[in-house]
């Protein structure tokens, strides 16, 4: 990720490291409840509603290169059932690991990083910014990666009824008696006869059945 915009340490997902300080092996663990921000999950699928608590459990080190945070965030997921439509609702826990780069050089004064020199590394590296890092786009992508990509209410949910709708799960002997086609337009049209002219049509049934017979 390369370097843009300054962090602003106000928001919840931004840690100060500067008490950690830059000498290697130094660590400090850190423990913090934030809302969640908008569209931390699966898009039209599952997903951490915004604003719902996310609580998150890091351990920050100092290493040569940067500061390595290894943390885990734990919130609930809510979603809906790909089989049945119905509302699915999961805890959720998520484990990440990510190492946030020195921009300029370690305490040797070795240089580490010099953003901007390739753009396509930089895109793929995440950076300290004046002893801050920003946690989101990690804490996104081990979100997205914890999630079912095809939640279901249970493990054997039956689905819905493809003709009707119905949710089979509510109504196990759901069934449809099969129609034979053939009769689908006479019966049909039986409906809307009078008695007499249901005798007919019976009847010609009834003869259609005896010459399918003697043809077989």
């Amino acid at each position: 990720m390369a370097l843009n915009a300054r962090l602003d340490h106000r928001n919840p997902l931004v840690f100060d490291t500067h008490e950690l300080g830059r000498r290697p092996g130094a660590l400090q663990r850190l423990s913090r409840t934030v809302d969640a921000p908008q569209d931390l999950g699966i898009a039209g699928v599952i997903g951490v509603p915004e604003g719902a608590p996310v609580e998150l459990d890091l351990r920050l080190e100092s290493v040569m290169e940067g500061v390595l945070v290894t943390g885990t965030a734990r919130a609930a997921a809510k979603g809906e059932c790909v089989r049945c439509l119905e509302p699915v609702e999961l805890e959720l826990e998520a484990d990440f690991q990510e190492l946030f780069s020195y921009p300029d050089a370690d305490d040797r004064g070795r240089v580490i990083a010099e953003p901007g020199d390739d753009a396509e590394d930089d895109e793929e590296r995440f950076f300290l910014e004046d002893g801050l890092f920003d946690l989101e786009p990690v804490l996104r992508d081990a979100v997205v990666l914890a999630l079912p990509m095809q939640p279901v209410c249970q493990e054997d949910c039956p689905g819905l009824c493809a003709e009707c709708g119905v949710r089979l799960a509510d109504d196990p002997d759901h069934h449809h008696d099969a129609v034979d086609i053939r009769w689908a337009a006479l019966q049909g049209l039986a409906g809307s006869l009078g008695d007499g002219e249901k005798d007919e049509i019976s009847g010609a049934e009834a003869e259609a059945g005896v010459d399918e017979k003697q043809e077989k």
